[in-house]
């Protein structure tokens, strides 16, 4: 199994870059020159198909980034298969209670911890111990992204085995009334107060963050830091548009 150290940096509160974008598994080889601690694969809104995830996350244990995958629900034979494919993580949306944070450790681990269908995988390929090294390893990640949740939160973050709690602005927003406004300062009131409920608890706090933003997560607690790169590209044609229409206008 490769050396991935997400967990191993976050434990000792180090604040990990996770990126996510248009990807595939030439563009994460790309990207994995640039010390980025993990990659989002996208296969809730994305077009990722269960070939691709274990291309991808090949492409990330080469560069010893964990491979994460948000799935598209929170049910045990989607999250076990997906990290049957490979991933070293999942993500799984819209965990609003208790009894479904439980559910997603149950899904992700093995037993004594949970009852994750029991299959090797590529990831098991000679390891002697591996089941006991997949629940050490493998990564999970809860998205609270709706107000039921952040009213739960106390109980959510109650549940071992979970290693990111993340605040995801843009569902919260809609749930909040501000549908496509996550900047809207009552929803970042809210990010806020859940971020600082999270590390107060003892957990580790993730959220979506912009170049604009950035700092002021930090500040507020967040240690799994997730971007696009696509903005980064956007930016830079515009600009290097606008750079030569000013040459040749």
């Amino acid at each position: 199994m490769p050396d991935i150290q997400i967990k191993r940096r976050l434990r000792a509160g180090k604040a990990v870059t996770v990126l996510s974008g248009n990807h595939n598994s030439d563009m994460i080889d790309f990207l994995g020159q640039f010390g980025l601690d993990g990659i989002w694969i996208e296969c809730e809104h994305g077009p990722v198909s269960w070939e691709q995830i274990g291309d991808m996350s090949r492409a990330c244990d080469l560069w010893n980034m964990a491979s994460i995958v948000r799935v598209t629900a929170n049910e045990p034979w989607l999250i076990t298969r997906t990290l049957d494919r490979g991933a070293s993580g999942i993500c799984v949306p819209h965990v609003s209670t208790q009894a479904e944070a439980a559910k997603v450790v149950e899904s992700a681990k093995f037993g004594p911890i949970g009852l994750r269908g029991m299959y090797g995988s590529r990831r098991s390929y000679g390891v002697a111990d591996y089941f006991q090294r997949a629940n050490d390893e493998t990564f999970v990640i809860v998205l609270i992204e709706e107000m039921e949740a952040i009213e739960n939160l106390a109980e959510i973050l109650a549940v071992d085995h979970i290693d990111v709690f993340f605040v995801a602005p843009s569902d919260l927003a809609q749930t909040m009334g501000y549908t496509g406004q996550p900047s809207h300062p009552a929803v970042r009131a809210v990010i806020d107060r859940a971020l600082t409920q999270i590390v107060a608890a003892g957990r580790t706090a993730g959220t979506l963050v912009t170049d604009e933003n950035l700092d002021h997560s930090f500040r507020m607690g967040a240690r799994f830091l997730l971007t696009s790169w696509n903005g980064w590209v956007a930016r830079g044609a515009r600009d290097f548009r606008s750079r030569v229409e000013a040459l040749a206008p």
